[in-house]
This record gives structure tokens, sequence and C-alpha cells, in this order.
């Protein structure tokens, strides 16, 4: 198994999360970092806590590493207009110097969607047919001189990306997530890197199944998409998340993400390193 690590921009200081990236940009183990595209802390007592925008951080801690690739797990489609996304992602693999992993989602958050004003769509069909162009204007306009494209949802009409990111045709997009209807086909279709959110080994292995189904369906060769799964770490006990990954690499998972919990230190990092070490490839 290979690894990367994540550290979510909630609960946390800048501070912290950098040293926590400087120290990983030494750690051979680690070839990607990763934060997440949310405006609230999730899955938290407090909703209305500290949460540093995802975005920002990343280009920040791309400039602060020479090493590990760099990645959003994952955007939220429906927060920003794809075509402003695609410029930003050209801007960030180029400051980088080619490191971005282009990671994008659905979106789901309906508190702090609400809050703002963003319109998620009023059903999941509409959300995933809006996702669904987003990711086409994404990758034409990273991949072409003049885009042209009229969906439902997004219009472009001789539209220009300048200057094109430093990976060619584009960074290596990253799908998140498991529904089975809409997610796993996009991520069949589209994804170079599909990660999977979390669960059970068990619940990754039927889903994976549903992955292969959709890959074959299109003609794709699923080898040519990684797959990845988040790692909760255990900032006590490093074993714990080991024998997470070991389960996961037994059942064919290439890429282990350990999340990181607040508060970020680079201490349980190094740690996690260190108990992970015998699993890596």
């Amino acid at each position: 198994m290979r690894f990367g690590f994540k550290t979510s921009p909630q609960h946390t200081t800048w501070s912290a999360m950098l040293d926590v990236w400087r120290a990983a940009d030494d750690i051979e183990l680690f070839e990607s970092g990763w934060n997440f595209d949310h405006f609230y802390p999730i899955h938290s007592d407090d909703s209305h806590g500290p949460c540093l925008e995802g975005w920002s951080t990343l280009t920040a801690l791309a400039q602060a590493t020479t090493r590990v690739r760099v990645g959003v797990l994952v955007t939220g489609m429906p927060y920003r207009h794809p075509a402003v996304l695609a410029n930003m992602a050209a801007t960030v693999d180029i400051i980088s110097n080619g490191r971005l992993e282009l990671g994008i989602g659905a979106g789901w958050n309906h508190e702090e969607a609400d809050a703002y004003g963003i319109d998620l769509g009023d059903t999941l069909t509409e959300r995933f047919d809006r996702f669904d162009e987003g990711v086409q204007v994404l990758l034409t306009l990273l991949e072409n001189r003049v885009s042209n494209f009229h969906g439902e949802y997004y219009d472009l009409t001789d539209a220009w990306c300048e200057p094109k990111p430093v990976q060619r045709p584009h960074p290596p997009l990253c799908i998140g997530g498991a529904g089975h209807r809409r997610t796993i086909p996009a991520a069949a279709r589209w994804a170079d890197h599909w990660n999977h959110p979390g669960g059970s080994p068990e619940k990754w292995a039927a889903d994976h199944e549903v992955f292969l189904a959709a890959c074959d369906r299109i003609g794709r060769d699923p080898a040519e998409i990684t797959t990845s799964i988040h790692l909760l770490a255990d900032a006590a006990d490093p074993a714990r998340t080991a024998a997470q990954a070991a389960a996961f690499a037994e059942v064919g998972v290439q890429l282990g993400i350990v999340y990181l919990p607040p508060p970020h230190s680079p201490a349980v990092l190094e740690a996690h390193a260190e108990a992970l070490r015998r699993l890596a490839d």
C-alpha cells in the first residue's frame, strides 16, 4: 500500500497545519497531502468553530513544500463555477510545479450551503447532472486552447483558461464518493483516482465490485484508476491505524490516506509513518 495524509483545516491553526505539512515533505512514505473543502467544521460537536478555506490553504501549503503532491479531498462542485475552478487548478499546478491532484465531488453539506445561499440542487438528480456538466467544463478548459460548451447548467463561449497547468492534459482527477447510481459511474468515466470515503473493508470490496462493473460497461481499464480510502488516525495508538491499513490492503486498496485529527502535530504524523512503513509498497 502507498500512503498520503490529510489535515482538515477545522478546529486547528494555520501554523499547526503548516508544521505537519513541512514535516511530511521530509517523510518519503507520504506521497500526497490533502485538506478538505468546507466552510463549517464537519462531523463535529461545534459546526460553528474555526474552519480555514481549503483552496487558499492548499495554495500556501504548495508553496511551503517541494515534494509531496497536494490536493483538496474533495472540492464541492457547487461552491465555485467550474470555469473558476479550472483557473484555480491550473494556477495551483503551476505554483506547485506540477504537484496538484484535482479532487472533486458533487457536494452534500446543506448546513453551510443553506447558510450561504449556495444552491446544491433541489434533487440528487439535479446535483449530479450539474456535477457531470461541471466535470466536462473543467476538462475542456484545462485541455483545450479555446472551449465551447452548452449545457443545462453551464455555458462556455470561446472561453480561455491560460496559462495551462504543468501537468498535461490536466492534473490527475480524483472523484470522491461511493454512490452506486452516479458517483461511481462518474469515477469510472472520468477519474484518474477514485477515493472511497470510508467504512469497513467489506463495504469497500462491495463498492469496488460496482466500480469494476461500471468500468467494464464503458470499456475502461480499472488499472488506470488509483483507488484510495481514508484511514482514521489514532493519535494514541498508531498501531491501530496500521491495522486498518493492513485490512484495506488485503482487499486491494492501493492508497491509504491517513486522516489526522486536530490538534495537528508533526509528532502524530511521524509516529504513524513509523507504524505504517512495514506496509509500504
